[in-house]
C-alpha cells in the first residue's frame, strides 16, 4: 500500500500552472521563432536562461502495443492527444466523490486521481513534436534495459521491507515524501505529475538549474576541472562543459538513500541542453549503472520556452503531513495489537 503525501500547491503555482496550459502561442509566432536564429549571451555561448516547460503525455517507455513502432502517425498523435483533453473534462465535470483512506494519493485502480482532484495534476495534454513513441531513445526498443540480478534482489528486499515497515519513522518515505526531491525535478529530470518547469540562469563561469518541483537547484562550474568532493549529495555533485554549442553536465556522488529508479549510488548521469530556436530547448540525458541495468540508456525530452516566472512550491524538507504518515501508521499499529488481545 502506498501512503505517499505531498502538501498541496499553493494557489499562486496552480494559477500560473492554469495560464501556462492556456498561453499557447499561434501557428506565426511559432514558425518564426522556429527560422530566429538561436539567442546568444554577450560572451558568445547559445543562451539557455528562461523558464523551460518539459509537461508531455508520451511516456518514457514506449508501450506494449506500441513494439517495434518508433513513431506515431499524426492521425495517432491527434487522437491521444484529444483523449487527453477529453478525461481532463470528464473529470472536471463529473460528481464528487468521497475518497477511501489509505491507497495512492495519485492515482486509483481506475486510472482516475485518488485523493487529488485532477484540477491540481497538469500532465499536459501534448505528445512531443517528433512524435516518438517514447522518450527513451537508446535502446532502440524504448524501453528500459534489463535489471541486473543483483538490482531485482535489491528491488525484492526493498518492496518486502516496505511492506512489513511502511512507516516506522521518517527515514522510511521518499525522498519526495520528504520534499527533499522532486518526484519530476531529478536529476535526470522527467515529465510527471505537476511542477514541470525548469529556469535555467547562466554566467561564463557557472549555470544554475532550478526546477519549479521542491525548488531543487544545481550550480554547476564550467571549468570542467573542479573537484567532486566526497560528500554524497540528493542530487549527486555536478559539474560542466561546453561542446560546441551543446552544454553537457556530468554528475556523480549521489546520495545512497536517494534510490532513484533502484540506482545505486555509483550512478553516473550526463546530461544534455542545446537550444534548437527561441521556443525550444532540447534535454537529452544518458545513465549509467552496470550495478543496475544491464546496459545505458538515454532519454530525450523536448522543452518549450514559458512566458511567465516560476512560482513557490510550498513543500518543505520535513513535509509537514509527515506527523500524518506516522500518527497514522501508529494508529493501525495500535488497532492492530488490539485485535490480537482479543
Amino acid at each position: 500500500m502506498s501512503h505517499r503525501v505531498v502538501v498541496s500547491l499553493s494557489v499562486a503555482a496552480v494559477l500560473v500552472a492554469l495560464v501556462l496550459s492556456a498561453a499557447v502561442p499561434s501557428t506565426a509566432q511559432t514558425a518564426a521563432a522556429k527560422k530566429a536564429p538561436v539567442p546568444r549571451t554577450a560572451w558568445g555561448k547559445p543562451d539557455l536562461q528562461g523558464v523551460w516547460d518539459f509537461r508531455t503525455i508520451t511516456p518514457l517507455e514506449r508501450p506494449q502495443n506500441q513494439a517495434g513502432r518508433e513513431f506515431l502517425t499524426e492521425a495517432e498523435a491527434a487522437k491521444l492527444e484529444q483523449a487527453a483533453e477529453d478525461r481532463n473534462e470528464e473529470l472536471l465535470v463529473r460528481a464528487a466523490e468521497r475518497a477511501p483512506v489509505g491507497g495512492n494519493v495519485d492515482r486509483r485502480p481506475d486510472g482516475t486521481p485518488g485523493f487529488y482532484n485532477n484540477f491540481w495534476l497538469d500532465q499536459g495534454t501534448k505528445t512531443i513534436g517528433t512524435r516518438r513513441t517514447s522518450l527513451i531513445i537508446d535502446p532502440p526498443d524504448g524501453r528500459l534495459p534489463a535489471l541486473t540480478p543483483s538490482a531485482q534482489r535489491r528491488a525484492e528486499a526493498r518492496q518486502q521491507y516496505l511492506k512489513e515497515h511502511p512507516a516506522d519513522s521518517w527515514l522510511d518515505r521518499s525522498a519526495s515524501d520528504r520534499c527533499i526531491e522532486g518526484f519530476n525535478a531529478g536529476p535526470p529530470i522527467n515529465p510527471g505529475g505537476y511542477n514541470q518547469n525548469m529556469q535555467i540562469f547562466q554566467t561564463p563561469t557557472h549555470v544554475a538549474l532550478l526546477t519549479e518541483m521542491i525548488h531543487n537547484v544545481r550550480i554547476v562550474p564550467l571549468d570542467g576541472q573542479s573537484s567532486i568532493g566526497s560528500v554524497r549529495r540528493w542530487a549527486g555533485t555536478s559539474r560542466g562543459h561546453w561542446d560546441g554549442d551543446t552544454l553537457i553536465v556530468e554528475t556523480s556522488n549521489f546520495n545512497e538513500e536517494r534510490r532513484w529508479r533502484n540506482a545505486t549510488r555509483n550512478m553516473k548521469l550526463v546530461e544534455r541542453f542545446r537550444r534548437i530556436d527561441a521556443d525550444s530547448l532540447e534535454y537529452t540525458y544518458t545513465v549509467t549503472d552496470p550495478e543496475t541495468w544491464t546496459s545505458p540508456w538515454t532519454a530525450m525530452i523536448p522543452m518549450q520556452r514559458g512566458e511567465l516566472p516560476l512560482y513557490e512550491y510550498a513543500c518543505h524538507e520535513g513535509n509537514y503531513s509527515l506527523y500524518n504518515i506516522l500518527s497514522g501508521h501508529r494508529a493501525e499499529e495500535k488497532e492492530a495489537a488490539a485485535k490480537t488481545r482479543r
